[in-house]
């Protein structure tokens, strides 16, 4: 059974540049919210000195602005991408293997590397600042990679090694590993009906946040959120729901227009229900609803930035080819940058201004000129999630 029809379906060969700018931009966002994380009241690594309820009260509905949409964003994005690039799969078991091989060699490298390289410095800060640890980096990187099982992070068991952010990483290959692998399964569910269904307006704004309420409602105050893959089962009900959403709306035309037509209306739901849930934050009040509200929140932003990027962002330029290429590193190093960076400056004493000021500034230095010392060193490029060829090389190859 076919998955679509060839009207409704969306040329193979047409990159979607729109997705490309919502990923970048998404992960940009993300960058600043990890930032922002050394700012608020909300548990982190490291937190400044310059803090208080006055920057609490300013940064912490920032932050609420894109907290429940930025990541979600992501996983549909990457849904998407797992459809095209298998998609392009000739048919037979051993292209998907291939494939399958291939993903697993760009996410879980960098995972690994990232755990014993990349990741310890967050931890090794962590406990000089929360746990007195005062006993000098390698007796720490010994007990690190030793398992050590004596560190407490509000109150749990600090584990070690730890993957910290790279976490979405690790998510992002189970899912793919998993929708890859029973792709002949998903090509037999009626996706047809399903996809008429999401063509329609109301069933596009109502279903996937009226889903993803009851998600919240039922299933995190029972798991929580623990990004440890085995017991975040909240999570992935709602990660993987929506990487299946993009991978099934992915060559759906028909509901891109349907999703462009709606970008006004749902960036007057973004702000209405961003306005509700903040009012709800503040006044500790909503209950049950604050579910919903959230999801609410979650999905019409995510709807809004399809429509508009699709409308207005679905072009190139040079600046999103080195940023496609460019955003998976600084991933991977951004987060280090902001921990190293933010404890060394916050002994300074500087005004809180410009002090946050300093940390963007430093971390996309550091995110830049690590990732122009990365692309360049061949040894480097698959640890950071970078093909082994240049792209000077891959177009020499291309026009030979």
């Amino acid at each position: 059974m076919t998955i679509v029809t060839s009207r409704d379906t969306a040329s193979p060969e047409a990159r979607r540049y729109d997705l490309d700018w919502l990923r970048i931009g998404a992960f940009g966002l993300l960058i600043l919210y990890h930032i922002g994380m050394f700012y608020v009241s909300w548990p982190w690594h490291v937190k400044s000195s310059q803090t208080g309820p006055e920057v609490y009260d300013i940064a912490q509905p920032l932050m609420l602005l894109t907290n429940p949409w930025r990541l979600a964003l992501l996983f549909l994005i990457a849904g998407c991408a797992t459809r095209f690039m298998a998609d392009k799969l000739p048919r037979g078991r051993m292209a998907q293997k291939k494939l399958m091989g291939a993903r697993s060699w760009r996410l879980l490298l960098p995972v690994v590397f990232g755990m014993l390289v990349i990741v310890p410095p967050q931890t090794y800060y962590e406990v000089v600042t929360q746990m007195g640890f005062d006993e000098g980096w390698l007796a720490f990187y010994t007990k690190y990679i030793g398992f050590h099982d004596g560190w407490r992070s509000n109150g749990a068991p600090l584990i070690v090694p730890t993957w910290n952010h790279l976490w979405f990483v690790v998510y992002l290959w189970v899912y793919t590993m998993l929708v890859l692998a029973l792709r002949p399964l998903l090509h037999r569910l009626p996706l047809q009906r399903i996809a008429a269904l999401f063509r329609q307006p109301l069933a596009l704004l109502l279903l996937p946040p009226v889903f993803v309420g009851l998600l919240r409602l039922f299933l995190k105050p029972v798991f929580g959120e623990t990004h440890a893959l085995l017991d975040d089962w909240y999570l992935h009900a709602l990660y993987l729901s929506l990487f299946l959403f993009g991978y099934g709306i992915a060559r759906h035309d028909g509901i891109w227009q349907s999703i462009e037509r709606l970008r006004w209306i749902a960036l007057t739901l973004a702000v209405a229900a961003y306005a509700v849930m903040i009012a709800a934050v503040v006044t500790n009040t909503g209950g049950w609803m604050r579910a919903f509200i959230w999801s609410f929140d979650q999905w019409a932003w995510i709807l809004m930035l399809l429509g508009f990027a699709r409308r207005w962002m679905n072009f190139d330029s040079p600046v999103r080819r080195y940023l496609t290429d460019a955003v998976f590193p600084f991933y991977i190093i951004h987060q280090t940058a902001i921990v190293v960076l933010g404890y060394h400056l916050t002994q300074l004493g500087l005004p809180v201004g410009a002090e946050a000021a300093t940390l963007v500034l430093g971390t996309a230095a550091v995110c830049v000129v690590g990732y122009e010392i990365v692309r360049r060193v061949g040894v480097l490029r698959p640890l950071f999630g970078l093909r082994t060829d240049t792209p000077s090389r891959r177009t020499a190859v291309a026009t030979s």
